[in-house]
């Protein structure tokens, strides 16, 4: 691990924290904590960094995904399969990554984020469980799209650019499978941590994460990742939204300003 002031290791600490009880309610934990870690350890490589994030984000994500499971009816073999697609999805995103010019994904992915800000804005109702109590019925072709579309799909996002990633998924889940918005942030968590373990393991292996500094980060990114995920469920899927419009209407304005940086 290299040498970290006091001031820096509080901030990550803080930050690591804040990104988890994000990550717990409806994803993009990511948009702080990653541009945490590449400010305030500007002397460490790129490949250090990202291996340390997933170390960081995996502990958080799945001790959210066990508060949900307890609480949230989450259908963990569904779950699992798109996780895998997902995996799949990111490992090929990855390999094609270097033939991909972020500068044009970016104008790509801020449009699409706007379309869906104003999609929520304009249907009050998505995303809510219904009155009667009653849950649509999900048929199996909703379930094979979720798999083939909500997982891999994603997954090749994930593995090509990366931001927002974990909102993305949880719109998607509320979309196809008829879930609500706290339903679908529990599902997405184990999708999550599916996707997080796979490039975890690649960074490990290649030596590639600061495990003292992972380790110290994790315990806020946990705590922050449990408290986030009794917040969603105790106070249910208006507040996920309130959450949800915040964490998009950032991820466009990082992205508009990644891009008129580039």
């Amino acid at each position: 691990m290299p040498d970290i002031t006091l001031t820096t290791l509080v901030v990550l600490c803080l930050a690591a924290g804040a990104a988890g009880w994000i990550d717990a309610v409806v994803g993009g934990g990511g948009l702080l904590l990653l541009p945490a870690l590449l400010l305030g350890l500007p002397q460490v490589p790129a490949a250090h960094i990202l291996g340390t994030n997933k170390a960081v984000a995996i502990v958080g994500t799945s001790g959210a995904a066990v508060a949900y499971a307890r609480k949230a009816p989450v259908k963990v073999a569904t779950a699992l399969r798109i996780g895998l697609a997902a995996l799949a999805g990111s490992m090929t995103g990855a390999f094609f990554a270097a033939g991909i010019s972020s500068e044009v994904l970016r104008p790509v992915i801020m449009v699409v984020l706007l379309a869906v800000a104003g999609f929520v804005l304009l249907r009050p109702r998505f995303g809510r469980a219904p009155e009667d109590g009653t849950a649509p019925r999900v048929t199996r072709a909703r379930t094979v799209t979720a798999i083939v579309l909500v997982g891999g799909g994603i997954g090749l996002y994930d593995g090509l650019f990366g931001p927002g990633t974990g909102t993305f998924l949880v719109l998607a889940l509320t979309a196809v499978l008829h879930l609500d918005l706290v339903t679908a942030s529990a599902n997405a968590k184990i999708v999550n941590v599916c996707t997080n373990g796979g490039a975890l393991a690649m960074f490990a292996y290649q030596g590639n994460v600061m495990w003292r500094l992972a380790a110290l980060m994790a315990l806020f990114n946990l705590a922050g990742g449990l408290v986030g995920a009794r917040m969603a469920l105790s106070r249910g899927s208006g507040f996920v939204r309130g959450v949800l419009l915040v964490v998009v209407f950032s991820l466009v304005a990082k992205l508009a300003f990644d891009q008129w940086n580039a």
